[in-house]
């Protein structure tokens, strides 16, 4: 192998390497770009009284059905030692 050959080598897998990058790069940026719309999407429907209120009634029914369980839990605990 020639000192030609080797940096023709050297070049190709560099060439190939950058065109690699770049397809990561751009696979990076459309991702990063979908969030940021979302983001902009969730902030401006948060800006609408009736999507603020679903949002926060469905936070007060997660709280309240996990507040039931820990009741429940709590009285097994008790009728358990009974």
């Amino acid at each position: 192998m020639g000192i030609k050959a080797f940096f023709k080598n050297a070049f190709a897998d560099m060439n190939q390497d950058a065109k690699a990058q770049h397809e990561v790069d751009k696979a990076n940026f459309n991702a990063v770009k979908a969030e940021s719309k979302a983001n902009f999407a969730e902030a401006k429907a948060m800006g609408k009284p009736e999507t603020h209120k679903k949002m926060m009634q469905a936070q007060r029914d997660a709280q309240i059905k996990e507040a039931t369980a820990r009741t429940s839990a709590a009285n097994a605990r008790i009728d358990k030692t009974k």
